[in-house]
């Protein structure tokens, strides 16, 4: 049985997903990839934004997510510290 994500997980499936669309992605996109429901979204998106991990563009009448360049340091550390933690048995 799988255990469900940390918050932490969620966080990063947020931000490779967006990586993945290179580096921008409508925010209905990121919820559907990053499996999510609209609340958990929001209130993720919220934070993301708050840390200056992801940004918001407006553009005529559409929204668009962009992965900032401290979201992408983000993911790059993310990474280390789970092939840190395979590497030791964690």
């Amino acid at each position: 049985m799988q255990r469900k994500r940390s918050r932490l997980d969620i966080i990063h499936d947020m931000l490779q997903t967006i990586s993945n669309k290179g580096g921008r992605i409508k925010p209905t996109h990121l919820m559907y990839k990053a499996n999510l429901s609209h609340i958990q979204m929001k209130a993720y998106l919220e934070e993301l934004m708050a840390k200056s991990l992801v940004a918001e563009e407006k553009k005529d009448e559409r929204t668009m997510l962009t992965l900032t360049q401290k979201g992408y340091s983000f993911i790059q550390q993310f990474n280390q510290m789970k092939e840190f933690e395979r590497t030791f048995g964690l």
